[in-house]
């Protein structure tokens, strides 16, 4: 599809550098719309989720805008505590 940027449909595509979003993003591209990727650094642990996040926009040629949205406030959360990954099913939420 050969479209000018301005000639084509605009797409904000919530990206987390992982198998889910990535998938939507391509289909996104592939339905021939300029796709503006939005990734949230929201205190977690390890960085490889933005630089996953960095990896798959820049290869999928979307421009990419990361917010500091701050989620340790409030607390009990594997993803940003230093609280061990559940490894095997329980009660609520980990």
């Amino acid at each position: 599809m050969n479209m000018n940027t301005a000639d084509k449909k605009h797409a904000v595509v919530l990206l987390s550098g992982g198998l889910d979003s990535a998938t939507v993003l391509a289909m996104a591209t592939d339905l021939g719309y300029h796709c503006h990727a939005l990734s949230l650094d929201y205190g977690q642990r390890h960085r490889s989720e933005l630089e996953a996040a960095e990896n798959v926009a820049r290869s999928m040629s979307a421009s990419l805008k990361t917010i500091k949205l701050d989620l340790r406030a409030f607390g009990g959360s594997a993803l940003t505590d230093d609280i061990a990954v559940p490894e095997e099913e329980g009660e609520g939420i980990p």
